[in-house]
């Protein structure tokens, strides 16, 4: 029989094998002394039952032994105890029969639909609670609690009270635009708990009452039997009691693509003790995971909240999301101008009470000043240019769910990657073919797909027969072999695929048929290989194996040679035999060996098929250009060390300088002994998705920047906690897409390249806009506080400050957000998250343009004002002009705090060149056109006042492009290509 069964007496008096006990009791037991026994009257029949099936019963039904047992009052006395769940641990310790009997359950009959019932009152249903959900009008209200944003409603409210209604409702229809983009993005991602809800099969196939029937899986209980087929997802944590070569894809859990295979028997107790992760646990199939060969059943252990992805929802619930970056940065940015508004006013109330003047208009007006000051645009620009990477972004084949995470990227100090289908394809691919003796052919090509692909030995192609040597060893490879390739689409094992894949590079894919399957001989974890029994085309038998070199060079005698002869294999043959494959494996690659005979006693050992998952193409380089950047990329895998090494050194990830961690040794440090080692430890192997949450903890408690890749379920926590987590849009669960911020729709690690890039020219952009508006803004005020507090004359009336109003927060002002990504950008610096947005460098800048615009705009004013001593209209259309063109030639130069104007060239943002030249339009009509010059109070310029105005203004862009011309200049004398970007 090609499974194994293990089968159990009926333990729970509930089945036809003990009808005397009543059925509604069988799992309720009562405490006397150190044993335990059921509250019916038949009790001691059961429990001489009980202890005539298996001497370890009674030690497993103790009351000191019984896993998860509480007591509790369902229809009898004080001390009637209901048993709970058995860990995945605990059940994989032991064998089926004492599992059996713990859970008072039986293999032949199942529950009892009354027994079920009862269970279900004290477990519940086999569902997750995600809890209540918040009332939307909740979190929509909860997007008000940003200080800018309540900075901004207080300069709405004290602009209605001062009578400045369209102040007051330019700034409202700002708010609530940002407010609402901001809830549909935050609402439209806070799906993660209830995605794991699809985890659960609606329906699975159960014995109950001694029948097979197919239930709701929400209403299975601890004890429960299960029937598993082909194509089923496990409902629940189950014991396997049957295994007809039974197949179930974990990767959800463990983020591995190689089914596992399951048996009955118990693992080991020194294994488990060892803190072996759920792919070392071949007797438990795990909720949420899917049978995808043979047939089996299995015992239901645990339900819902106390199953393996149970404990993914409660850390999932555990962990909040942090604040992005950017995020932080607006929160800052609205405090530190609260301050400063506050700071105005104070100052301008001093200042008037040393003049003695009224101390409420002082006060009005410092308010005024202050409101004017707040840049009500700066919310829309951050919208925008945000919205604008995330279809940039889009096109680059990477859905950005929360807008804000754009800019996270470019922040990001270290990428936590994946290894499997990220930095490689996800498609296992054979390296090479070696012979008993040591000649090797290598293989060309990636993945599943033969295009391009080709064997060569010594520089000659291997194609059919030329080289019978290595032929033969893909003959059994393709003949033993149940997978096949549709469209370069893998129907089967990815090990398997490889090999379908080689037999037609070498054209051999068609010796299949010719041989005649008879039977098959499973793999299984003793084995450790795979067998076919076929005849040939005259009717004899041959067999060939395929599986773990050493398992497979046992069974067999002799090898193939060079000759075309069969040699007697001695134990100096075996040894170089088993070298070459150590050789192959310090290399990372997956070594299998093959063998062929008459007979499974005269097997003939043909030689080995190195196979590994190689790195994409253009992986190695992104991961230079994100590593120049100042970016640390550490690798995460399941692999064993050597593979994750090889993997890590051909990547350019591991150096001869950096070390190693192995999940076991990430669990036996304290998370300060983690930390103090991590930032040199590049790869991490034999780890689990669980491990990934303690890495990014890490590494976030020593202020780093942290994004991590995933695509399992357990993935989601870490993608959850980190700064920004990364998806995998192939081959990621619906789980791990939920709780990412960004999922990669081809699951390639070169992407993330283009998001790193997107959002440092996002945060650059923005910094931009920041310093154009503050320091137009300051100018402005600056005037108007001046005049208006030493009560000279005001160079600018009411309309045309609102002009200028329109200016700094109109489309010159927002243009500066759409600049285009820089192609140098990558290799700045990550910015430092904990330095404010304005920095004293900025700030600096900001006064020194404000400085330049007033004393410019003042100079125009006095000198113009200084022939008659009165304010003529053409005293104020100069001045309203001068400042109109310091605000164009200030836009320009804030275009980039990096590169010279000429760098980037004029014509690269064309919404900025459209802005700029329908504002100096605009300007224009407002000049000549007579209507315009009635509402504005202006007239006519001369050519000459033009050009006058024109050169006095562009003194604010010189200033501007000969500092950063010295800054740039310094920075590349100091040798430091790296400088931050943004700032």
């Amino acid at each position: 029989m090609n499974g194994s069964v293990a089968t159990a007496a009926p333990a729970n008096g509930s089945g036809k094998h003990d009808k005397e006990a009543p059925q509604a009791t069988a799992a309720i037991f009562r405490v006397q002394g150190n044993t335990v026994t059921t509250s019916s009257a038949n009790s001691s029949t059961v429990a001489q039952k009980h202890q005539s099936t298996t001497p370890l019963v009674k030690s497993e039904v103790s009351t000191n032994h019984i896993s998860r047992e509480k007591r509790k009052s369902v229809g009898g006395g004080k001390d009637d105890i209901m048993i709970e769940t058995l860990s995945s641990e605990q059940a994989a310790s032991h064998e089926v029969v004492p599992c059996t009997h713990q859970l008072r359950t039986n293999l032949d009959e199942g529950l009892t639909t009354a027994e079920a019932s009862r269970r279900r009152q004290y477990h519940g249903y086999n569902e997750f609670d995600v809890g209540e959900e918040e009332p939307i009008y909740k979190k929509y209200l909860e997007q008000f609690q940003n200080p800018l944003i309540l900075l901004l409603l207080a300069s709405a409210f004290v602009s209605i009270i001062m009578k400045q209604y369209d102040d007051a409702i330019s700034i409202t229809v700002a708010v609530v635009i940002v407010v609402t983009v901001g809830f549909v993005q935050e609402y439209r991602s806070e799906k993660t708990l209830e995605q794991l809800t699809k985890l659960v099969p609606p329906t699975c196939h159960v014995l109950r009452d001694g029948k097979e029937s197919m239930m709701l899986a929400r209403e299975l209980v601890p004890g429960d039997i299960v029937m598993l087929n082909t194509g089923d997802r496990i409902p629940s944590d189950l014991r396997i009691a049957e295994s007809f070569s039974l197949q179930i894809d974990e990767s959800s859990l463990t983020g591995e693509t190689e089914p596992k295979h399951k048996e009955t028997r118990a693992v080991p107790q020194a294994t488990i003790g060892t803190g072996a992760d759920v792919e070392h646990l071949t007797c438990i199939a795990f909720m949420g995971t899917l049978v995808c060969a043979g047939r089996g059943r299995g015992i239901v252990i645990s339900t819902a909240a106390n199953s393996q992805f149970g404990e993914v929802v409660k850390m999932m619930m555990g962990e909040e999301s942090p604040k992005t970056p950017l995020q932080k940065s607006m929160d800052d940015l609205g405090k530190q101008l609260s301050i400063y508004s506050f700071a105005v006013i104070a100052v301008i109330f001093l200042i008037g009470m040393f003049q003695g003047r009224n101390v409420v208009d002082m006060f009005t007006i410092g308010v005024s000043l202050a409101v004017a000051a707040i840049p009500e645009g700066l919310p829309i620009v951050v919208a925008v240019t945000l919205a604008i990477g995330v279809m940039r972004m889009a096109k680059r084949r990477a859905v950005v769910k929360k807008m804000p995470a754009v800019e996270t990227l470019g922040c990001v100090t270290v990428i936590c990657s994946d290894k499997t289908g990220t930095l490689t394809k996800n498609e296992m691919t054979a390296q090479s073919i070696v012979t008993p003796e040591g000649k090797l052919a290598e293989i060309t090509g990636i993945g599943y797909s033969a295009d391009g692909g080709v064997v060569q030995y010594q520089g000659e192609l291997v194609q059919q027969w030329t080289h019978p040597e290595f032929a033969r060893i893909i003959e059994a490879g393709i003949v033993c072999n149940n997978a096949s390739i549709e469209a370069d689409k893998l129907i089967g094992q990815p090990t398997e695929g490889a090999i379908v894949v080689l037999a037609k590079k070498a054209q051999l894919e068609g010796v299949r048929a010719q041989y005649k399957r008879l039977r098959e001989m499973p793999f299984t974890s003793d084995t450790k290989w795979m067998g076919v029994q076929c005849a040939d085309a005259q009717g004899q038998n041959v067999y060939f194996i395929k599986g773990a070199l050493d398992r497979v060079l046992d069974q067999c005698g002799t090898y193939y040679s060079a000759d075309n002869q069969r040699k007697q294999c001695d134990q100096y043959s075996r040894q170089h035999i088993l070298e070459i494959g150590k050789e192959l494996g310090q290399k990372g690659l997956r070594v299998l060996g093959l063998a062929r005979g008459e007979s499974m006693q005269s097997l003939m050992f043909l030689g080995m098929i190195g196979m590994m998952d190689p790195p994409r193409p253009g992986a190695a380089d992104a991961i230079s250009i994100v590593k120049a950047s100042g970016v640390d990329v550490k690798l995460i895998t399941g692999d064993a060390m050597e593979t994750a090494q090889s993997i890590g050194a051909s990547l350019g990830i591991l150096s001869s300088t950096d070390s190693c961690l192995s999940g076991q040794q990430v669990d036996q440090m304290s998370d300060q002994d983690l930390e103090l080692v991590i930032r040199q430890v590049t790869v991490f192997y034999r780890a689990s998705p669980r491990h990934k949450l303690k890495i990014v903890k890490a590494l976030q408690a020593l202020g780093e920047v942290v994004a991590m890749t995933g695509d399992g379920v357990n993935d989601a926590v870490a993608l959850k906690k980190a700064d920004i987590g990364v998806a995998m849009g192939v081959c990621g669960t619906d789980v791990c897409k939920e709780a990412a911020d960004m999922i990669l729709c081809d699951d390639d690690f070169s992407t993330m390249t283009a998001a790193i890039e997107e959002g440092k020219a996002i945060y650059h952009n923005i910094t931009n806009f920041v310093r154009f508006q503050l320091s137009t803004s300051v100018a402005a005020l600056s005037l108007i506080a001046a005049s208006t507090m030493f009560k000279f004359d005001n160079p600018l009336n009411a309309m045309q400050i609102l002009w200028i109003n329109i200016i700094m927060d109109g489309p010159p002002a927002q243009s500066l957000g759409v600049e285009p990504v820089d192609d140098d950008i990558i290799r700045q610096r990550p910015r430092n998250t904990k330095q404010p947005m304005l920095t004293g460098k900025l700030i600096m800048d900001i006064l020194a343009s404000a400085a330049i615009i007033v004393v410019g705009t003042l100079s125009v004013f006095y000198k113009e004002m200084s022939a008659d001593n009165k304010v003529t209209p053409r005293d104020t259309t100069m001045t309203f002009t001068c400042f109109v063109l310091f605000d164009m030639w200030n836009a320009l130069s804030c275009r980039s705090s990096r590169k010279m104007i000429w760098q980037i060239g004029l014509r690269r943002n064309r919404m900025f060149s459209l802005a700029v030249s329908a504002s100096l339009i605009c300007q224009l009509l407002v000049i000549y056109w007579s209507p315009l010059q009635h509402i504005f109070q202006t007239e006519a310029l001369s050519l000459f006042d033009l050009i006058f105005l024109t050169t006095i203004t562009s003194s604010v862009f010189i200033f501007n492009e000969t500092r950063k011309y010295f800054r740039l200049r310094s920075k590349s004398l100091n040798h430091d290509p790296l400088s931050v970007s943004g700032i």
